[in-house]
């Protein structure tokens, strides 16, 4: 009988049937919910037989297009479960007054704003981000993809995998109850001695694994890939900005797998490296998180302040203005992000010399950043502009992140720190730059490369429904909140006694159903534009007038990208090539040799999502052997050898001929 107890223990570990909340109606309801949507999906795949061609042409793909497609995917779903916990708690925080307790218990109520930051920054934000830079960068300098192919394929399927970890929350156990950065003592074994703070780390453990393979993958491509002629001061804006942000990501993303895994060892090994009492230091933790989490933003924002360039100079059919002081500008916030970290704690007590230093450096990295707001101006100034959907997120951008900025700077002011940390003043600011820069820069994007990436215009009508509803549901949702933090309220209140803020909540709940409506408008957008395909469809390849090399190719492009390799003699590589009547050869092709697809980044992620789980309930039997088979996995793919295949001259010369007969009338 003990024999048997033992054994159950080290395959189920601590979980057992009280895991699943079969108390919680509204988890109860989500799972049904989910369960039946992922039904009708497996239905729907095998009824069209598509599992086949989803598993060769995309799961096993390396081609670095359809992985940045696939973490658009991820990031758009994963928005839509992020936007639920938004929506539920701007829901709870409008009706929970006096004696109405709200529909969220504050146990459920602590795990909504958890989850809600962790996806949004790390499963939305990120996975955006990534996947334009997966996509764009290897096209705008000219190669046939990334350095380290295989190695992309699995940094996204281990972002996928954290992201499942997070999902799996959900439904079985719980997750953290911390704050989306879980600083201890909360975090701690004492403070949270359930699986929530477990599913948090081994979550980003697993994607900061995928996260800063790709920050190396992304760093040498555009280090070693670039084309002849491609100078550092002759890369396109959006590529300079990739490559700052990835050179952050190689830096920064250690300390948090650093960070996290001494919170592991706190929590399960009893180590105490931030166990005040027990000789460690909690303050610590927040110097680490932080060392890594300030980067962080500018990895999310640097990117989008690249996409803007671009748009605005398309869009104004004028070279961008300041082009080598956009470069330093951009250069220059890499540096001093790493700078000014401890102004997220100001009120901790380091002293009124190191409040200051990191006060001012946090006032000076807002000027590189100003400048680039008047690069913009100045390049629409006396442009021809045309407010196609990509330039109205860009102007909606321009004057919701000033205001964030803005409120930064006050933040940056230790003295109104004090007053106003931990406020919803605060998260008011926080969002203010997040959506106004990273959420209105992705879909500027979106609407700008969607036709490079599948050959068909988006919907006008439905964009512009989906940029009214998010720019006016933004305004809604967060002015209000600067005012409450003004008033001095604080953030992670899910139950208030004062009456009279009632308003304020209700305001910011209307704005959130605003937001609502714009994420359903861009679905429908994708929806409309798919079933009208045909109809916007571009024979020229290039809708927007684009300045850059990526629109030297057809759209799509082919697997191989470029038939031949360009040579690039000017900033604005595509402009230069059509002014001077670019056109393609015509002869002189060869077979082109590319790597073939592979299962083993989706299976290696698996594994490691099999053994974070394990790791998670302490199945240690489990663990054990993911650990075991993934090892097998990576080694056998190690050793497989016939990765390669040519495409044939012959049907390089078929699709090269055909674009160019398109190409020749666009010229």
């Amino acid at each position: 009988m003990l024999d048997h107890i033992d054994l159950t223990k080290l395959i189920f570990g601590r979980l057992t049937w009280d895991a699943i909340p079969f108390h919680e109606p509204i988890l109860l309801a989500t799972f049904a919910m989910v369960a039946l949507g992922g039904i009708a999906l497996v239905a729907a795949l095998t009824y069209f037989r598509v599992w086949g061609t989803l598993w060769r042409d995309w799961i096993t793909s390396i081609d670095h297009k359809k992985i940045g497609i696939m973490y658009m995917i991820l990031g758009l779903i994963m928005l839509l479960r992020g936007f639920a916990d938004a929506l539920m708690m701007r829901t709870q925080q409008a009706i929970a007054f006096g004696d109405n307790a709200g529909f969220l218990p504050p146990h459920h109520y602590d795990q909504i704003f958890t989850a809600h930051g962790v996806i949004m920054i790390f499963f939305v934000a990120m996975p955006f981000v990534t996947g334009l830079m997966n996509y764009v960068v290897p096209l705008q300098i000219g190669a046939r993809d990334v350095a380290f192919p295989f190695l992309n394929n699995f940094s996204f399927w281990m972002t996928t995998m954290g992201a499942v970890l997070v999902m799996a929350s959900l439904f079985v156990g719980e997750f953290a109850r911390t704050g989306w950065l879980a600083y201890p003592p909360l975090s701690g074994i004492v403070g949270s001695p359930d699986v929530g703070v477990d599913y948090y780390i081994w979550s980003l453990q697993i994607a900061g694994v995928g996260t800063l393979l790709s920050g190396v993958n992304l760093i040498a491509t555009i280090v070693k890939m670039r084309a002849p002629g491609m100078t550092w001061m002759k890369m396109p804006v959006f590529t300079w900005t990739a490559l700052c942000t990835n050179i952050l990501i190689v830096a920064a993303f250690p300390v948090l797998t650093a960070v996290l895994a001494m919170l592991s060892l706190d929590r399960v090994a009893g180590f105490n490296f931030f166990t005040t009492e027990l000789g460690g230091n909690a303050m610590m933790y927040v110097n680490l998180i932080w060392i890594w989490g300030h980067p962080e933003v500018y990895i999310l924002i640097l990117p989008l302040f690249g996409v803007f360039s671009e748009v605005v100079a398309t869009f104004s059919s004028k070279r961008l203005f300041g082009y080598a002081s956009m470069v330093y500008a951009t250069c220059v916030i890499m540096i001093l992000s790493y700078l000014v970290w401890l102004h997220h704690f100001f009120t901790m007590g380091s002293g009124a010399s190191v409040n200051s230093f990191f006060g001012i450096t946090t006032m000076i990295i807002s000027i590189p950043t100003g400048a680039k707001i008047f690069n913009w101006l100045f390049t629409m100034y006396r442009g021809r502009i045309r407010f196609e959907l990509p330039m109205l997120w860009t102007i909606g951008f321009m004057v919701t992140f000033t205001i964030g900025g803005m409120t930064g700077v006050l933040l940056a002011v230790p003295p109104a720190d004090f007053v106003l940390h931990n406020s919803l003043f605060l998260i008011a600011h926080f969002h203010n730059v997040i959506i106004g820069g990273v959420v209105f820069g992705v879909f500027a994007a979106i609407n700008y490369w969607f036709p490079k990436a599948f050959g068909y215009k988006l919907d006008t009508f439905w964009g512009k429904c989906s940029f009214w509803f998010w720019f006016v549901g933004f305004y809604l949702a967060f002015m209000p909140l600067y005012v409450l933090g003004l008033m001095g309220v604080t953030r992670r209140v899910n139950h208030f006694e004062d009456p009279s803020l009632q308003i304020w909540t209700i305001i910011a709940w209307f704005g959130a159903v605003s937001i609502a409506l714009g994420i359903g408008s861009l679905l429908m957008q994708f929806y409309v534009s798919f079933r009208n395909r045909h109809a916007l469809r571009d024979v020229t390849g290039d809708p927007w007038g684009g300045r850059t090399l990526e629109w030297a190719t057809s759209s799509p492009p082919p697997d191989y990208n470029f038939a031949f390799t360009p040579q690039v003699h000017e900033l604005d590589a595509w402009t230069d090539m059509k002014k001077h009547g670019y056109q393609r050869p015509t002869s002189g092709f060869t077979k082109i040799h590319m790597p073939k697809n592979t299962w083993a980044g989706f299976v290696i992620a698996a594994l490691s999502a099999v053994v974070g789980f394990g790791l998670i309930w302490q199945m240690w039997l489990v663990a054990s052997v993911g650990f075991v088979v993934m090892m097998v996995a990576i080694i056998v793919h190690t050793f497989n050898y016939k990765r390669d295949y040519y495409i044939p001259a012959e049907e390089v010369i078929r699709t090269e001929d055909a674009y160019t007969k398109l190409l020749s009338s666009h010229v």
